[in-house]
């Protein structure tokens, strides 16, 4: 998941790469990881968060990474929800990891 604002400048390059290499905050993942979504918050105050996690939860998702510019407060600005959006996901029974390549 990333940042709705965030995401009208970056194409998610950097999240992609990270996936890809295995590098980073995706490093302990194997060659049989998937990553099956890529989207957005919906905006502040996290509005989609909620029906999202239902719909990953549905089609078998068991862990969602808050990506760097959700979580890295020095390279961007601070998301002032990210605690409900992560608290959102997780009472969905879905694992939550803070960043992607930073």
């Amino acid at each position: 998941m990333r940042c709705e604002t965030v995401s009208e400048v970056c194409p998610g390059i950097g999240c992609f790469k990270a996936f890809n290499n295995r590098k980073v905050y995706f490093k302990d993942y194997d060659n049989n990881a998937e990553m099956i979504a890529f989207f957005t918050c919906g905006g502040c105050s996290g509005r989609r968060v909620y029906r999202l996690a239902k719909s990953l939860k549905k089609y078998g998702a068991d862990v969602v990474h808050l990506s760097s510019c959700m979580t890295n407060m020095n390279d961007y600005p601070e998301c002032p929800y990210v605690k409900t959006i992560k608290q959102t996901i997780k009472d969905n029974g879905i694992k939550v990891i803070e960043g992607t390549h930073h």
